[in-house]
């Protein structure tokens, strides 16, 4: 099971960070993935990293102020927010690819799921 967790409520321009801790399972063999999905828009690609850390994908709307990192003897995932901006509005879920060597933007790659934590951002 992974376990996201570290959402709340922030004003654009602070910043969060998120965790996704694993039970039951060891994450180092997998790439982990953070998406996020709003109401007004379909689940989304926001980072992935490799089971090593060496190969790191970000989309295009958070690069630069986002960071993905993962230590895996805590069996454990992170996603640092800074700059926060009222788009980044969502659930955010993060996610394990069996394939670990890669960094998939595809939701469909990845075979299991933690349940959501809610980033509100205002103004």
């Amino acid at each position: 099971q992974l376990q996201a967790s570290g959402g709340g409520s922030v004003q654009a321009g602070g910043s969060l960070r998120l965790s996704c801790a694993a039970s039951g399972r060891t994450l180092s063999s997998n790439a982990m993935g953070w998406f996020r999905q709003s109401p007004v828009k379909a689940r989304e690609f926001v980072a992935a990293i490799s089971r090593s850390g060496s190969i790191i994908s970000y989309a295009d709307s958070v690069k630069g102020r986002f960071t993905i990192s993962r230590d895996n003897d805590k069996n454990t995932v992170y996603l640092q927010m800074t700059s926060l901006k009222l788009e980044d509005t969502a659930v955010y879920y993060c996610a394990a690819d069996l394939r670990g060597w890669r960094t998939s933007r595809a939701p469909n790659d990845y075979e299991y799921w933690g349940q959501g934590t809610l980033v509100t951002v205002s103004s």
